[in-house]
């Protein structure tokens, strides 16, 4: 039986090659951890697109089964799961996101 959830996010992931799984938006964070990542990625200048899990309770649950990770935001980069905030931090200050980036294919304005 598939999972309609797990096809939502999928389609997601495989459309945009960056998607921010967060709380509120882009412009507007609801959470520190959420504007932290996309602080980083705004930095860089990465476009990406942010999913609102506030406003969507199905996409809430669904991306933590999906990934088997409990917490948000989750980062996606080139359809793969790359972690929450504590990892996103790490790899941008060890300049490892803006290379993972660009192994990806994704344009990066400035570096760590």
């Amino acid at each position: 039986m598939t999972n309609p959830v797990f096809e939502r996010i999928e389609s997601d992931i495989k459309a945009n090659p960056v998607v921010l799984y967060m709380k509120g938006t882009p412009v507007f964070p609801q959470c520190g951890f959420s504007a932290r990542v996309v602080q980083i990625l705004s930095h860089l200048g990465v476009p990406f697109k942010g999913v609102n899990v506030l406003e969507d309770a199905e996409i809430r649950e669904g991306i933590k089964a999906f990934t088997n990770w409990p917490t948000i935001p989750q980062l996606y980069v080139g359809g793969e799961f790359v972690g929450g905030c504590d990892i996103i931090m790490e790899m941008f200050q060890a300049g490892e996101l803006s290379t993972l980036m660009k192994d990806k294919g994704i344009p990066v304005s400035a570096e760590a």
